[in-house]
């Protein structure tokens, strides 16, 4: 009999065979599973994609078409968090659908409602309460006689970057049915109506009744428009201070604020991060430089324009001075030294379109080393002719120096008031027009000449969202004709109020003498100068120009 210790050897071969068999049999039990698992992991997440995509694509309704449907979009008083982003930014279903026919309601919103699938979502009811959380608070007011097609992208660009409130004094187009009862209905926008009540309110008003402005009245078209934008500046500013704001801007409604150089594009992020004891800011202007002679929406077609003065180095500046202005009066076509932001301060003034002042001290202001102002001047041919038809001095070199400040502007009117269209076509593409490419590409190299699309890429975004569209049609449904009078009413009689309010603070209280005003400003203040006007770019000096080897 073999002994325990030999019977044990033989068995053991037996057991590791079994052992052996069961492993293998498991592992490959679990790697069917795996595959199989594998395999399905990945139809499901396709099943569900398509799913989820499927009542997506069922679920877009088009903003203007049902306007009684807000209660599906986030509530009124949403508020926004600690994580700040842009008004708006906060994802929408919005479709391109019916834009064509909110658009068409209107032939002044004719290139308000283009279809796209959107690039950039935009908030449907941009009725949200945002204003109280913005800080600083900032108001931009204009004087301005424009259609809704050249308002609305200027405003809601202007909302993207940080902008809550608007002061627009409104006349012409801007004043008519049509046009200022969509403008009434939009958060945070005050029209002011250029009444016979308004203009008398206007001729008892400080600032009328100082030296600093007088060289420019009873003058036609430029200068009666410089007056009435300082006019209307004295009014914003208590507007602006009776609304808790921070910063005012004078702006024109062909003008849009850059604020490169700030952590985001935006305007609050700029004057956030600006010194408190800063009174103003100096936006340097930047020119369009148009491309085309077929320009219809010059915030959405123009990307290309020259540089300001005050951001080019001197020698680049004066060294190609003859071939940036390529035979026009000046290195710009119309003004260059920029707008100017105010903080409110007490005994704020203006001082021109341009600038602000102060009756008590010398305002501390700092220029921009950045950000600028867009101007968009003559991006159309049609302007020639629409300033032509605003102005009714004849077309001679000595009586158009009575209506225009700059020399540009008044070559430009003789030009549309003597030739016949293909001359004044002619005309433009020499002046105006930048159709050779030698000469942009050296500029654009030089620096002279630079490419800005940030403002064109936010306009076209809002435009393809349906924002545009979306206020007419909301406008147009919300507002019957009863209450947009009664809406007129009650702005008139606001208007009234203000004006009072205004001019009681203007003065200290309403039983003050011209005569003590005018004393107390002698013995209080420094002397003033003259309001500044729109100037021309430096021009070409001589001593300081360096040939281009």
């Amino acid at each position: 009999m073999p002994n325990y210790y030999q019977q044990h050897q033989r068995a053991t071969p037996l057991l590791s065979s079994s052992s052996s068999s069961s492993s293998s049999s498991s592992q490959s039990s679990f790697a069917a599973k795996l595959l199989l698992l594998l395999t399905l992991l990945p139809l499901s997440l396709a099943l569900l994609a398509f799913v989820l995509q499927w009542k997506g694509d069922s679920a877009l309704t088009d903003p203007t078409a049902a306007v009684s449907s807000t209660s599906r979009w986030a509530p009124h008083g949403s508020r926004i968090q600690n994580h700040e982003v842009f008004p708006g930014m906060e994802l929408s279903t919005l479709s391109p659908k019916d834009h064509h026919s909110s658009s068409s309601s209107s032939s002044d919103c004719v290139n308000l409602g283009r279809t796209a699938s959107p690039s950039f979502p935009y908030y449907r009811d941009w009725k949200f309460d945002f204003e109280s959380n913005l800080k600083p608070k900032i108001c931009i007011t204009t004087s301005t006689s424009a259609g809704l097609d050249q308002i609305l992208p200027w405003m809601f660009y202007h909302k993207v970057i940080g902008v809550t409130t608007f002061f627009l004094f409104v006349e012409g187009k801007a004043a008519s049915p049509d046009v200022s009862k969509v403008l009434e209905s939009i958060p945070g926008v005050k029209l002011i109506y250029r009444t016979k009540e308004l203009e008398e309110q206007q001729a008892k008003s400080r600032i009328w009744n100082e030296t600093w402005l007088s060289s420019f009245f009873y003058k036609p078209c430029n200068y009666e428009l410089f007056v009435k934008q300082s006019l209307n500046m004295e009014m914003a500013i208590v507007m602006a201070r009776d609304e808790g704001m921070d910063w005012i801007l004078h702006l024109d409604t062909d003008e849009l604020i850059h604020p490169a150089g700030a952590r985001e594009y935006s305007l609050r992020q700029l004057l956030l991060d600006v010194p408190g004891n800063v009174d103003m800011v100096i936006f340097p202007n930047y020119e369009s430089s148009v491309e085309r002679d077929d320009i219809k929406d010059p915030f959405s077609e123009v990307s290309m324009f020259k540089k300001n003065y005050d951001h080019l180095p001197k020698d680049t500046y004066f060294g190609m001075y003859k071939e940036s202005t390529r035979g026009n009066p000046n290195y710009f076509l119309t003004y260059g030294n920029g707008k100017s932001v105010a903080r409110i301060r007490d005994h704020l003034r203006p001082n021109g379109a341009h600038r602000w002042h102060n009756y008590m001290k010398t305002p501390n202001e700092i220029k921009l080393e950045e950000a600028a102002v867009l101007h968009y001047t003559y991006a159309k041919f049609s302007d020639l002719t629409s300033r032509r038809d605003r102005c009714g001095c004849k077309p001679t070199k000595e009586d158009v120096k009575r209506c225009f400040m700059l020399e540009f502007d008044r070559s430009a009117f003789i030009i549309a008031s003597t030739t016949t269209e293909e001359e004044m076509l002619n005309w433009y593409h020499e002046h105006v027009v930048w159709g050779d490419k030698d000469l942009k590409m050296k500029l654009l190299r030089k620096g002279i000449l630079t490419r800005i699309y940030s403002p064109m890429v936010i306009i076209q975004g809002l435009r393809e969202s349906g924002v545009f569209s979306s206020v007419v049609s909301s406008a147009q449904t919300t507002l019957s004709k009863n209450k947009f009078l009664e809406s007129i009413e009650r702005s008139n009689s606001s208007r009234a109020v203000a004006s009072q309010s205004l001019s009681l603070r203007k003065v200290g209280g309403s039983k003050e003498s011209q005569a003590t005003v005018r004393k107390v400003l002698d013995v209080g203040c420094e002397s003033h100068e003259e309001a500044v006007p729109p100037l021309s770019p430096p021009g070409i000096n001589y001593d300081h120009i360096l040939i281009e080897s």
